[in-house]
């Protein structure tokens, strides 16, 4: 592993949080796996190209790649240990073999200029500490006219998950999930703007973030969601700011909150992102 810039969400992402996200695959894909066609579809990945995958954790995405890419290669990119560990464990199990997956800070890591003919991520590049440096490392690393096809996440208010979170606030210092102002975060660009701001300043053209919704599913019914939800690392923490009354309170809102969304079997929330897509000059 190369220099790390990253140090908070590189602790993160290989304690407590990259830990929860790779004993749980299955459930966070559940959550994920319905944004896969438009990002792909964006991605328009060719049978010979050559993909990097940013942020790709347990690596559901750069596997879906590699099987586009059938004559070309896909390589996962990301922080967490463990979550590499459950990836290169699954694309063993699926015998996808091409592809590769390196640990490191995608902001510094030394990837090789003009490698690649397309970079993707799914809701991996909302942690960059800083996003233009990012942006302008992953732009180096695609040839001349190369494509970018990624998602971030939409404002939690524009989303069910919004509101089963803040049903929390009233027992919590603040909504979980909540990125502070210029920070990485979960919303470090929900704003179209600031999108378009940052990656025309990395060095890319014709960005556009056009919105995605789909339906995510946090578990079979509502404790189940509720529960799992609970577990997740931004909820988790902002737990741990308060008594433990309060945080029961907290976890009772949350189910409550969830319960409406349960229905056939599961419980859905509508997600909304931003697919932002892009081309280096």
């Amino acid at each position: 592993m190369g220099s790390v810039v990253n140090v908070r969400q590189s602790e993160a992402w290989n304690g407590y949080e990259g830990n929860h996200w790779a004993d749980h695959q299955d459930r966070y894909d559940a959550v994920n796996d319905a944004f896969n066609e438009p990002l792909l579809a964006a991605a328009a990945v060719g049978e010979r190209d050559t993909v990097l995958d940013v942020g790709c954790g347990n690596g559901r995405v750069t596997r879906l790649a590699a099987r586009l890419a059938r004559h070309g290669h896909a390589t996962g990119l990301d922080l967490s240990a463990p979550m590499l560990a459950r990836a290169r464990a699954s694309a063993d199990a699926e015998g996808v073999a091409n592809v590769t997956f390196e640990r490191g800070d995608a902001q510094v890591h030394p990837l090789p200029s003009g490698r690649f003919d397309v970079a993707t991520s799914r809701f991996g590049i909302m942690f960059f500490a800083d996003p233009v440096a990012a942006f302008a490392n992953i732009g180096r690393a695609l040839r001349p006219g190369g494509r970018l096809a990624m998602l971030s996440l939409r404002n939690l208010d524009d989303q069910d998950l919004g509101r089963v979170l803040a049903a929390m606030t009233p027992h919590l210092p603040r909504r979980p999930a909540t990125t502070e102002p210029g920070g990485p975060g979960p919303e470090s660009l929900a704003d179209p703007v600031r999108v378009h701001e940052v990656l025309t300043a990395a060095g890319f053209e014709n960005v556009a973030a056009t919105p995605v919704d789909a339906p995510q599913t946090w578990g079979a019914d509502t404790e189940d969601a509720a529960a799992f939800l609970g577990a997740w690392g931004p909820v988790r923490f902002m737990l741990g700011q308060v008594d433990q009354e309060s945080a029961s309170r907290a976890l009772d809102a949350l189910t409550e909150a969830m319960r409406p969304f349960e229905r056939a079997g599961a419980v859905r929330l509508r997600g909304a992102a931003w697919l932002i897509t892009a081309t280096r000059p």
